[in-house]
């Protein structure tokens, strides 16, 4: 089935030009310039990815992006002339999926969107047809949900797939580096900051207090661990390890 991409920027020349590009390349696309009609096309049309502009009269790309993930988990990919690292970390935290700096070659922006839309389309797990359970949790991969209390949680595949892979790892720590290159990829393996928003959003859905979370637990510097028991450390090593805040672990996942 052809995929649906949905194009949104105020330069007219540059939707074409994209448009061009992945039309040639297969994809069914449409286009906006308005922010507004974005969201209409979205919650309509059901685009498989939304490519987004942030620079726009009216609303703005980071508003249109946290108005969309308000009733969608379609995949979004940025594409933006604003490349300070506030701004990136700002698409994240609003729910874009991946954010590509302008200029950028049509190899490029043809490689991230085969890459999304493959990472968002398929939970190709190893451990596929296990059940986890953590505490009030259960992480089902066959039918690929998350029961928290008895009721599913809505997870986007990613948010999926990266809880079924701490499940999979109960009591053993996973670094930022072998989260990111086996769910983004290796290209992606010192994007940090992809992972604390995404560790984050996916605390706000599963953890009764998220800033005090028993499923995820940070190890500083280190990566994260799905503890043996809830709210508990299974590696007696770790008992010396200060749990990271927040504001800590941000600043962790800057580290090299």
């Amino acid at each position: 089935m052809t995929k649906k991409i949905l194009c949104v920027d105020d330069d007219p020349m540059f939707l074409w030009l994209v448009e061009e590009l992945l039309s040639k390349a297969g994809y069914e696309v449409r286009s906006t310039i308005d922010g507004s009609n974005a969201i209409k096309l979205t919650d309509q049309w059901k685009p498989d990815l939304i490519l987004l502009d942030i620079v726009m009269l009216g609303m703005d790309g980071f508003m249109v992006a946290k108005r969309i993930r308000e009733f969608s988990s379609t995949p979004i990919i940025v594409l933006s002339a604003k490349g300070e690292e506030g701004d990136i970390l700002r698409g994240f935290e609003v729910g874009v999926d991946d954010y590509i700096v302008k200029p950028f070659s049509s190899v490029e922006i043809l490689a991230r969107v085969r890459a999304v839309l493959r990472r968002f389309n398929t939970v190709d797990l190893k451990y596929h047809g296990v059940k986890f359970q953590h505490g009030d949790l259960i992480i089902d991969t066959e039918a690929a949900r998350v029961l928290k209390g008895g009721n599913e949680i809505k997870l986007s595949v990613l948010q999926f797939k990266l809880i079924a892979t701490l499940a999979a790892s109960m009591g053993k720590i996973l670094t930022h580096e072998e989260l990111l290159a086996s769910l983004w990829g290796p290209a992606y393996r010192r994007a940090k900051t992809i992972l604390w928003v995404s560790i984050n959003r996916l605390r706000q859905k599963i953890e009764e207090d998220p800033k005090h979370p028993i499923h995820i637990i940070t190890v500083p510097r280190i990566g994260y661990i799905m503890p043996k028991k809830p709210g508990g450390l299974s590696n007696g090593n770790m008992t010396s390890l200060k749990l990271g805040s927040p504001k800590e672990e941000k600043d962790a996942s800057h580290d090299d």
